[in-house]
């Protein structure tokens, strides 16, 4: 088919042997359970917004606003899986259809574009530097959120039609990544200065989350080629592989996350004398 030059590989597996009930429904229900999370996390974030003092509470603000990003483009995308494969009561399996929708991962790709940027600013509102500027510390954090995600973007479009730009595109939006791991890391290590105890054992499980989570995602980006080129995961386990890693990524570095961050501007609050 014309139209699956520059498709996700999901788009071969479907066109070629495509999905079983159980590898269909297990991608259905984990983009479902995504932005179903992301709702909740809403929730949490509107109704925790007075446990913290009002000049961190922006924090709160912009994990609302990752919630309502993340969920729309997920629901979008959830919508996008269903409409691309139909069951063929023939073979039993679910196709690809032949003049539908191509499922295509971009939808995680543009909800990253508004949300990474606002996760990185989100904990220069909860500690203090101490060496760094804060200008500065902001704009690195845009420039190379933004740059990892678009490069990574451009990237996924060659994933089977051409792996040395796959490759290519990839390695660059690596370079980016470990910018922001190095800039996160110092940000970390100068927040935990002058906050009490309690509050820097949550900012060491906010950079192990951190470096747990954003890990995942280099991880399902390679996912079609992880165990060899058009072999190892190249078929539905590895398309079942890669959204359940994408949404267990997506949970940790979003929701779990800022509940984090809310944790740390509540135990500063109290001891700065603010009380719920």
């Amino acid at each position: 088919m014309d139209k699956l030059v520059n498709a996700n590989f999901e788009n071969f597996i479907g066109n070629s042997e495509g999905f079983s009930e159980m590898a269909y429904q297990m991608v259905s229900h984990t983009l479902t359970l995504g932005y179903a999370v992301m709702l909740a996390g809403l929730l949490y974030f509107v109704l925790t917004l007075k446990t913290v003092s009002p000049k961190y509470r922006i924090s709160n603000v912009l994990s609302g606003v990752v919630m309502v990003s993340a969920f729309l483009l997920l629901y979008a995308q959830a919508g996008n899986w269903t409409n691309s494969f139909q069951y063929d009561e023939t073979i039993g399996r679910y196709m690809l259809q032949s003049d539908g929708d191509l499922f295509n991962n971009g939808y995680r790709y543009l909800n990253w574009l508004i949300d990474v940027p606002m996760l990185l600013f989100q904990i220069l509102f909860v500690v203090s530097l101490t060496k760094s500027n804060f200008k500065s510390i902001r704009n690195q954090f845009w420039f190379s959120g933004a740059l990892m995600i678009i490069t990574g973007y451009i990237g996924q479009f060659y994933e089977v039609s051409n792996l040395p730009k796959f490759f290519i595109w990839g390695g660059i939006s690596t370079v980016f990544f470990i910018h922001i791991l190095w800039v996160m890391r110092k940000v970390i290590q100068e927040g935990k200065e002058g906050i009490p105890q309690e509050a820097k054992k949550v900012m060491n499980q906010i950079w192990l989350l951190f470096l747990v989570s954003w890990f995942l995602y280099p991880g399902a980006y390679l996912m079609p080629h992880l165990l060899g080129i058009e072999g190892g995961l190249f078929n539905e386990s590895g398309v079942v592989g890669r959204q359940m890693t994408y949404t267990v990524a997506d949970i940790s570095s979003k929701v779990i996350y800022g509940v984090l961050l809310g944790r740390v501007a509540q135990i500063v609050s109290k001891k700065e004398g603010y009380s719920y």
